[in-house]
């Protein structure tokens, strides 16, 4: 990765990443905005904003956004998270002013009409609906309520039907104007992109965005805690975690080793304990969950109501057992899966582009590959071991959703 850097007069930060050897340009505007930013009585604005973008600006109708993206083949798509907002799209190298335009002009000039607004409404209440209709989707936002209760970390990113339908024109335009500024965005393009040609269409594009704006983010308290609902379903589904660790923390690389050994793929040893050798579930793995000021690690399986007595225990087993002993033929399995996974992600231009937008968000920068492989080379069984130590002895969180089971509350590793 090769990427250049331009900070223009208002803040706003360009990075690119040229790639010759193909026709294609993905680019997009990552925000650092996202659901931890909300108040509890706005929860789920974020995504009702990154939805009403799209509803039209001064410009364009709803339908002449989607039809002059469309109309060149390219996609044009958006996504929200708890500490971002991104706004991004895919088209032949010859349309890059087309996508800029567009992205620029529904990120200054959104009109949000309350007839759009009101639709808009209705369609992410479905949404969120439907997630709540998502056992093995749900699940994670009562997790994140868990271990983060009463905060805005905890919140969910759809928000809730009521707060949904309650927000007001004024409200979302409001929250727009007040966090969407030129200081707090990055412009990020990867593919057959001429980085001085970029710099020149953000200079002209995103000449309206408001000045620098200074609000707080709450930090991050993690609690851990239990959360069970009994639903009449085939399955029990199971997240169990515990406090992880950030971005920028010097574990960081250790703990995406000990994730990919733990329950990253079908060689990792809960894979291979709990469904290869006993059978109990049908899917199970780990996942790192990581911002700017802490994480999560966790676990999550579903099962049937009959297995699900046996799955904590062995979890905890295999908890307690990588603590001890860790063999080096599994850490140079993960490395390489993690390895390979990394240069294999750099043949996207989609992926070199968002990697970059966050890079830069986080560590100012944008780290070349072979610095993120040197680190994942360097993890060593000494560090695995510490790693899970430090990540398996806290208080745990437990959220469970299925029929009727006997299945046991983890507090903790060690007692």
């Amino acid at each position: 990765m090769s990427a250049e850097v331009t900070t223009l007069n208002n803040g706003l930060r360009v990075i690119s990443d040229h790639m010759s050897t193909v026709e294609t340009v993905s680019l997009g505007a990552w925000v650092d905005v996202g659901t931890r930013d909300e108040s509890a009585d706005i929860n789920g604005i974020s995504h009702v904003l990154e939805h009403m973008a799209f509803k039209g600006t001064k410009r364009r109708s709803a339908y002449q956004i989607a039809e002059s993206i469309e109309a060149v083949g390219g996609h044009l798509n958006a996504y929200t998270s708890r500490e971002h907002t991104a706004y991004y799209a895919k088209v032949l190298k010859e349309d890059t002013g087309l996508a800029v335009d567009i992205i620029s002009d529904i990120l200054q000039h959104s009109t949000m009409q309350p007839d759009e607004l009101a639709r808009e409404q209705t369609v992410i209440v479905q949404e969120i609906h439907q997630a709540h209709d998502t056992p093995d989707d749900i699940i994670f936002d009562h997790f994140q309520e868990t271990a983060y209760p009463d905060q805005a970390m905890g919140r969910p990113v759809l928000g809730t039907a009521e707060r949904v339908h309650a927000m007001s024109r004024e409200t979302v335009l409001n929250y727009m104007y007040e966090r969407y500024s030129a200081s707090n965005m990055i412009i990020a393009a990867a593919g057959n992109i001429d980085h001085d040609k970029l710099v020149g269409m953000a200079i002209s594009s995103f000449d309206a965005l408001p000045g620098d704006r200074d609000f707080s983010r709450e930090e991050a308290s993690y609690k851990g805690g239990a959360f069970s609902e009994t639903r009449s379903l085939e399955q029990v589904h199971l997240v169990l975690g515990f406090d992880g660790l950030s971005y920028v923390d010097p574990d960081f690389y250790a703990a995406s080793v000990l994730s990919t050994l733990f329950g990253g793929g079908m060689s990792s040893r809960l894979f291979q304990e709990i469904r290869e050798k006993r059978g109990l579930v049908y899917s199970i793995y780990s996942f790192l969950s990581c911002y700017t000021d802490g994480g999560m690690f966790g676990v999550y399986a579903g099962t049937g109501a009959d297995e699900a007595p046996s799955l904590i225990p062995l979890i905890r087993d295999e908890m307690e057992k990588v603590i001890t002993e860790v063999t080096d033929d599994e850490i140079n399995r993960a490395r390489a899966q993690l390895k390979a996974s990394i240069l294999m992600s750099l043949e996207s231009t989609s992926t070199r582009c968002e990697q970059m937008a966050r890079q830069l968000s986080l560590f100012g920068r944008a780290i070349p590959t072979e610095e993120t492989v040197e680190k994942v080379e360097a993890v060593d069984n000494a560090a695995i071991r510490r790693v899970a130590a430090r990540l398996f002895s806290g208080p745990a969180t437990q959220a469970v959703i299925g029929p009727e089971t006997d299945i046991s509350t983890f507090t903790r590793l060690a007692n």
